[in-house]
C-alpha cells in the first residue's frame, strides 16, 4: 500500500477530478447539484465580499472548497482501506 504522502496526493487528486466534474456539469446539463456542490456554494458566498465580487475569484473558492472536501473524504476512505489491508503481525 501507499505511504501516507502518497494517499495524501492521491485523495487531493479525487477531490480535484470530483470537484472539477461538478463544476463541468451544471452549465453542461442545466441542472446543479446543490446537495454535492453545498460545501463550496457556502464558502463562495461567505467571502464573496471579501474578495470584491469577483466572479472568478468566487468560482476558485468554490472549486478548492469542494476539492479539499472530497480529497479530505477520499483521504479518509484510503486511510481505512490501508489499516484493514495490513497483514497481521
Amino acid at each position: 500500500m501507499p505511504s501516507v504522502k502518497a494517499n495524501l496526493i492521491i485523495a487531493l487528486a479525487i477531490g480535484a477530478l470530483i470537484s472539477s466534474v461538478l463544476l463541468a456539469m451544471e452549465p453542461l446539463t442545466d441542472y446543479a447539484f446543490l446537495s454535492l456542490e453545498w460545501p463550496g456554494v457556502t464558502a463562495a458566498y461567505l467571502f464573496w465580499g471579501a474578495v470584491g465580487g469577483s466572479a472568478f475569484a468566487g468560482i476558485a473558492i468554490f472549486w478548492v472548497v469542494n476539492a479539499l472536501t472530497y480529497g479530505l473524504g477520499a483521504f479518509a476512505i484510503l486511510s481505512v482501506l490501508k489499516l484493514l489491508t495490513q497483514p497481521k503481525a
